[in-house]
């Protein structure tokens, strides 16, 4: 079988893989968690693009030069050009596959910090990494199922070693499921991610920036470097492993102060016109200024807690995650300037005095901290607010795998490994010293298209040579080669679950029964009706333990509805329905 294999199942793995089906090739995918979407599922601001319909429709005169500029200035003195050139250059055409082929919603935009024009698509409602990966997973289980000689999917699949054929090239992976060690042949695609939750014995995080290895992070704990380990274990280069991004504004959760892992809040926050302000009600930086230097401003002002605060109109351009926020107890709503002053320990003509000293900036378009971009409307006390405390967090590696512009892994002689591909997180040098906001899926997106583009090109070229060696002729590939029936483009995948519909003769559990199982090792929770026992589920959920542990032993209705399709649960955990609730 011609196959390619994928090792990672977060968004630059999927749109490889769907890639390369579209390019004839066969995929089996390997992730190592009991479900896919990884660090993808939890992006919160959007995809840059430029010069997209959205774009076009709203009358924003983007192109890829201008975005090229902002991502070079961004990436500073580690900027390549080569790479900048695909990620801004393919941006557009990344955000309008996903809109055609997925049928997505991307239809707001925002400006992120950094940008000279608004490029950050999302939908109107859920996390957009969330939407976009999901959409994709979904469609590519369902290609597993329809057609398995073309898509086979293992998860809880470790691997833990790239293979290599006589010439030095990579000629598949080993790999460890389910107790067992097996091997897999074909040319292999890295998608394994960062290693900004990398904790392990033999950490990238603490030898290359051990000042850093205490931070909280917002990365799941697969986050631990293992495809750039492989990889630099059979000679492949690392270039900027010491560039480890930290983001301004992870959320404080005030039960929970010193969680390890934290959500973060969208840099789209900020992008509608949110404000910082420390524990003495003063702004101290241009909110929109790149990650780094919000940063370091944060250290460097030392006055905590540092909060994020939203005004009515910020409130309602991005409400749905603002309603999340509260809803997780991560942002609270005040109802005026009093209020939020009160809370503060300050007084209300103090924070009337920021506001207005803001308003005056942005009139004049001269404010203090240099900022250039405002959303339009005065801050004024008799509005309502949504606030958040904000501490910095690990939450990117823009270090990893040498590339070239074709995702082609680069050996330590400078020369493209034959065989091994990388995209995403794990591949290093695509957005220099530091990375843009909503460049992330970007990068996910438009590698993942080129490492599956450039996979199977080499796939083609090594099976041709083989043929020409043996005698044979091109056509006998026609067979592997070819998209044979594959029309994921054309026709939609298989209908989707439909809600798990309980027996009359279902258990039935009253409010109070469930409230009695809310400890980590004995989850229940109520949603839609239905009770589930969700202990199993609980180290597989993509959006971590906490997340669910929230919500146990309660109705998490209204959060589940905000985040999901109603689908998730009889395609995803079907087994923990126990029964229906009694009220």
């Amino acid at each position: 079988m011609a196959q390619v294999i994928v090792v990672g199942g977060g968004l630059a793995g999927l749109s490889a893989a769907h890639t390369l089906l579209e390019r004839g090739a066969n995929v089996l995918l390997l992730d190592k968690q009991g479900f896919m979407g990884g660090n993808s599922t939890k992006a919160t601001s959007g995809i840059n693009g430029a010069g997209t319909q959205t774009q076009q429709e709203a009358g924003i005169p983007d192109n890829a030069k201008i975005f090229f500029e902002d991502t070079k200035q961004s990436a500073r003195e580690l900027a390549r050009d080569d790479l900048i050139r695909v990620l801004t250059g393919r941006s557009g055409d990344a955000v309008n596959w996903l809109q055609n082929k997925f049928g997505l919603d991307l239809s707001k935009v925002a400006r992120l910090g950094g940008h000279s024009q608004p490029r950050t698509h999302r939908g109107s409602a859920q996390f957009p990494g969330m939407v976009i990966t999901y959409a994709q997973m979904e469609r590519l289980e369902d290609l597993a199922v329809s057609q398995p000689d073309r898509v086979k999917i293992y998860k809880k699949a470790r691997v833990t070693k790239l293979l290599k054929d006589e010439s030095g090239a990579i000629s598949g992976v080993e790999f460890i499921r389910s107790g067992k060690t097996e091997t897999a042949y074909g040319p292999v695609i890295l998608a394994t991610g960062g290693y900004a939750a990398d904790f392990t014995s033999d950490s990238l995080l603490k030898k290359h920036r051990p000042e850093y290895y205490d931070l909280p992070t917002t990365n799941g704990d697969h986050c631990t470097g293992d495809g750039q380990k492989m990889a630099m274990a059979i000679g492949a280069s690392a270039i900027d492993l010491e560039k480890v991004q930290v983001h301004p504004t992870g959320l404080v959760d005030p039960n929970d102060s010193s969680a390890k892992v934290k959500f973060l809040a969208a840099e789209a926050l900020r992008g509608v016109g949110g404000l910082l302000l420390d524990n003495n009600g003063d702004r101290f930086v241009d909110e929109l200024q790149h990650r780094d230097y919000v940063t370091g401003k944060m250290w460097e002002n030392g006055k905590y807690p540092i909060r994020l605060v939203l005004n009515g109109q910020a409130s309602h351009e991005i409400e749905w995650h603002c309603k999340h926020y509260v809803g997780r107890g991560l942002m609270k709503r005040f109802d005026s300037g009093d209020a939020l002053a009160k809370e503060m320990g300050i007084s209300p003509a103090y924070l009337k005095k920021t506001f207005e000293t803001y308003n005056a900036g942005a009139k004049a378009r001269k404010d203090p901290f240099g900022k250039k971009f405002f959303s339009p409307g005065d801050w004024t006390m008799d509005d309502y607010f949504n606030v958040a405390i904000m501490t910095p967090v690990l939450h990117y590696t823009m270090g990893g795998l040498e590339v070239d512009a074709e995702s082609r892994v680069v050996g330590k002689d400078s020369k493209p490994i034959p065989g091994l591909f990388a995209a995403g997180e794990v591949a290093g040098g695509v957005h220099g010293a530091n990375r843009l906001g909503g460049s992330s899926l970007l990068g996910c997106v438009v590698f993942g298209r080129v490492s599956g583009d450039s996979a199977a090109a080499y796939l083609l070229q090594t099976a041709s040579a083989v043929i020409e060696k043996a005698g044979g002729r091109l056509g006998a590939l026609a067979g592997q080669l070819s998209p044979q029936s594959f029309a994921s483009q054309t026709t939609p995948s298989p209908s989707a679950p439909s809600a798990v519909v309980p027996s009359s003769a279902a258990e039935e559990f009253t409010t109070a029964e469930v409230a009695k199982h809310n400890k980590k090792d004995d989850v229940w929770v109520i949603i839609n009706g239905q009770v589930l026992d969700v202990t199993s589920f609980l180290p597989d959920h993509p959006g971590g333990e906490k997340a669910i542990l929230l919500y146990a032993g309660r109705d998490a209705t209204e959060e589940f509805n905000m985040l999901h399709d109603p689908k998730v649960i009889p395609r995803y955990a079907a087994d923990s329905v126990i029964g229906v609730h009694k009220k």
